[in-house]
């Protein structure tokens, strides 16, 4: 078993690697998912944020008002630190659902890649062995954000700037997969990155290593030789 991080920054194709890892095998924990699924209605999360915070909370299907939940928790840091309680408890407990049901099925094969947007920004690249880094220029970051999502090049830039910056992402990480190319460019990298942390996988299972322990970026992946 491994437990691998994936962040990069927004733009970067993030989502394909996503879906090239998962073809060839990858458990994916997406952490946007997972926090959209606990509060979506009948979601494990929802009454929980609705008994903390109240109905207001809610549109009218019941679904959570995102608008009105930042509202609510906007500069008042006893209400934010309820929130983030409330949605990080449920996601541990979603995330360790999910991991505990793939080892049943894969044993020690199994390989996790959390897929975190923010990964870097929250501080938690230590759950991980290693991180997975996608990288691509700013400017055609921007390009794919205007063309494949119509979003503006002011807010393009806005919320690139928001983000850490693309020097620290890639001082994290211990596999940087350059992502400017084509699609099967890109999946001839991805194939890369995928035969070495299989073969890390096997490494951590015969010498007993954490498989969620980070390996020092200055030290090489250990051999079994």
């Amino acid at each position: 078993m491994l437990i691998v991080g994936l962040t990069g920054g927004i733009g970067s194709g993030k989502s394909a690697v996503s879906s090239l890892l998962i073809e060839h095998g990858a458990v994916l924990i997406d952490l946007d998912k997972v926090a959209r699924d606990i509060v979506a209605p009948g979601g494990p999360a929802l009454g929980e944020v609705t008994e903390r915070f109240g109905a207001g909370v809610l549109q009218e299907d019941g679904a959570l008002d995102r608008a009105k939940m930042a509202e609510t928790v906007f500069g008042n840091d006893e209400a934010r630190n309820d929130l983030q309680r409330i949605i990080f408890a449920h996601m541990g407990r979603m995330t360790k659902a999910t991991r505990e049901a793939a080892i049943e099925r894969l044993g020690d094969q199994a390989i996790f890649v959390t897929d975190a947007p923010i990964l870097l920004e929250t501080k938690t690249e230590g759950n991980y062995i290693g991180i997975i880094v996608v990288d691509a220029p700013e400017e055609l970051r921007i390009a794919r954000l205007k063309e494949g999502r119509g979003i503006d090049e002011e807010d393009a830039r806005r919320r690139i700037a928001v983000q850490v910056s693309d020097e620290h992402r890639r001082a994290n990480a211990r596999w940087l997969i350059s992502n400017e190319g084509s699609l099967d460019d890109l999946a001839t990298k991805v194939a890369a990155v995928w035969q070495e942390i299989v073969e890390l996988n096997a490494t951590v299972i015969a010498l007993g290593l954490d498989p969620a322990k980070p390996i020092p970026l200055d030290q090489p992946l250990p051999t079994r030789a």
